[in-house]
């Protein structure tokens, strides 16, 4: 029986509404809406706009409807989150993770619980824009005193849709406050942190039904009654892995957007010192599989520096831009896409010139350099993840496979070939949009399981193939120019 699904998938620069149809084996994707995703800077910070997404929601719903829906479910980026006082009303937009304050709150983090217990307890790469740390500082706003419940961002889109309070896992998973190994809030943590408990609502798992969208919300939407909300994999990256078209166990992946976070899909988290010292995360994906990746800057790195040179009057064609890359000249200079000054400079080329000083290389000199240097910084970021990845936790790959935007570049994904010298599957481009309509399936009975899913995919999307081209010497050179050796 043919089924249509509704996903909300949020990234960091723009969202989408995409409708999913399954049957008889076919997987159709049809986007009904795109919108932008424009952080706001206000006196106290850099902020959401987290009622204008709502809006976009409901307008992205209402051109949906037609396709008559049997749910609809909400992903979106990890870490931030919204304090609802005991009335269920908002109490302020929610910080953007690139606002500063974070790195405030992890001092004071670190001084009620020392980082080796923190990651034996979470295992989570130590990051500044993780939860944990913005709720350290936002325990000194006006708002605190009046904070009932704290929902992340996905989980409050599904709040308002459907008057129903939870925390989906895979995002609890990301906020430095959850246990890896018990799969519940910590309580240990959150008293050691002056942390009320009841800011944390029960956790609930991807194919549970969350709800179903209010009658007034319905009809502001132009959506029938009673649409039932089902609870997805909340943690884009989490829906994108879901998504991953793979057929065997020995594969790695890399989830290219505005991040880039590369890894493996283990059975159980890896909570050693060894893990910790390389900056790690574990975090959960769908059917309590592990995420065990390392999140480094993606195209965030490429998009800041189109938006700089056109701020300068240059007019950037960017598939010209790519082209021209191509032809640039190899490992002419690389950067550590890790590096916490590339996280929100004021100037992305000219943070990866002073980059490039720092460490004996002349700066690229044109668009086309600095873009070949990004491309290959990035492809690097990848290698030295996926390698230190398979040697922490015994799990070794055979296969890369690079979904999200980043597919779309095949200059990126052949770069990411050669570097890693294992073939890469590229593809496919909207997997988080896939993966949350892969779970809602699966809890309707239109998809069996997760690896049903995972065929339905592969045989449905458009997939690129790249074999690596050799070249393992050089890119080991390059590596230990940047200390990624």
């Amino acid at each position: 029986m043919e089924r249509t699904f509704a996903a909300v998938d949020l990234g960091a620069s723009s969202g989408r509404v995409i409708v999913g149809r399954f049957g008889a084996g076919e997987l159709d994707l049809h986007e009904v809406h795109r919108f932008a995703n424009n952080p706001v800077r206000l006196a106290d910070g850099l902020h959401w706009d987290v009622l204008g997404l709502y809006r976009e929601v409901l307008g992205g719903l209402r051109l949906a409807q037609p396709h008559a829906l049997a749910s609809v479910g909400i992903d979106g980026w990890a870490v931030d989150f919204g304090l609802l006082d005991g009335d269920g009303v908002l109490l302020g937009n929610p910080y953007h993770y690139r606002d500063e304050r974070g790195v405030r709150g992890a001092e004071a983090v670190r001084a009620r619980v020392d980082d080796a217990e923190h990651y034996r307890i979470c295992g989570l790469q130590r990051l500044p824009i993780n939860t944990v740390y913005q709720l350290a500082a936002a325990a000194r706003s006006a708002h605190w005193d009046r904070a009932e419940t704290l929902l992340l961002v996905p989980d409050l889109l599904v709040y308002w849709l459907t008057g129903e309070v939870g925390a989906e896992i895979t995002n609890a998973s990301t906020t430095g406050l959850f246990d890896a190994t018990s799969r519940s809030w910590s309580r240990p943590l959150l008293d050691r942190l002056g942390l009320p408990s009841r800011l944390f609502p029960a956790l609930r798992a991807p194919g549970e039904p969350a709800g179903h969208v209010r009658d007034g919300v319905a009809s502001e939407a132009g959506v029938a009654g009673g649409l039932p909300v089902t609870v997805v994999a909340s943690h884009d990256t989490a829906s994108a892995v879901a998504a991953v078209p793979a057929s065997a166990d020995r594969f790695a992946y890399v989830s290219c957007g505005t991040w880039s976070p590369a890894g493996l899909e283990l059975d159980g988290p890896v909570l050693t010192e060894e893990s910790r010292a390389a900056n790690f995360t574990n975090e959960l994906g769908v059917d309590g599989t592990v995420r065990y990746l390392r999140n480094t800057m993606g195209l965030w790195l490429l998009h800041e520096c189109v938006r700089s040179w056109r701020r300068q009057g240059r007019v950037v064609d960017e598939p010209q831009l790519l082209a021209q890359a191509a032809e640039a000249a190899p490992f002419a200079a690389l950067v550590d896409a890790t590096a916490p000054a590339l996280l929100a400079p004021a100037d992305m080329p000219s943070a990866i010139a002073e980059q490039c000083a720092r460490t004996g290389q002349r700066p690229p000199a044109d668009p086309a350099a600095v873009t070949r240097c990004v491309l290959e910084s990035l492809a690097m970021a990848h290698r030295a993840t996926l390698r230190e990845a398979a040697r922490l936790s015994g799990r070794g790959f055979d296969v890369v496979h690079l979904v999200g935007g980043g597919s779309r570049i095949e200059l990126l994904c052949q770069l990411t070939a050669d570097a890693c010298g294992v073939p890469v599957v590229a593809g496919p481009t909207e997997a988080t949009a896939l993966g949350n309509l892969l779970v809602q399936a699966r809890a309707s009975g239109a998809v069996a399981d997760l690896a049903a899913g995972r065929r339905l995919v592969a045989r449905t999307q458009r997939l690129r193939h790249y074999r690596p081209r050799g070249g393992e010497s050089e890119w080991a050179s390059a590596a230990a120019r940047v200390g990624l050796g």
